[in-house]
């Protein structure tokens, strides 16, 4: 009978990912508020830049964090 293993750091490696796997939508919701936040502050000339009004960029800084979706045309 043979018995296999995986080396250490495979293991840690996934338990780390595990532990932390929770994260990553926290990570997501926070750099949301805070480039919503970017846009809001935006001027007019930085908003035409980028193609959109400062009402869609308003309304897009309204949208909730968890919000992530992107908007239907």
């Amino acid at each position: 009978m043979t018995i296999r293993s995986i080396p250490a750091f495979h293991a840690v490696r996934f338990i780390a990912v595990r532990s932390n796997a929770w994260l990553f939508p926290l990570r997501r919701a926070l750099q949301a508020i805070e480039t919503r936040r970017q846009l809001a502050e935006m001027d007019r000339r930085m908003l035409a830049d980028i193609g959109i009004s400062r009402s869609e960029a308003l309304e897009e800084a309204r949208r909730a964090p968890w919000d992530l979706a992107p908007r239907r045309g």
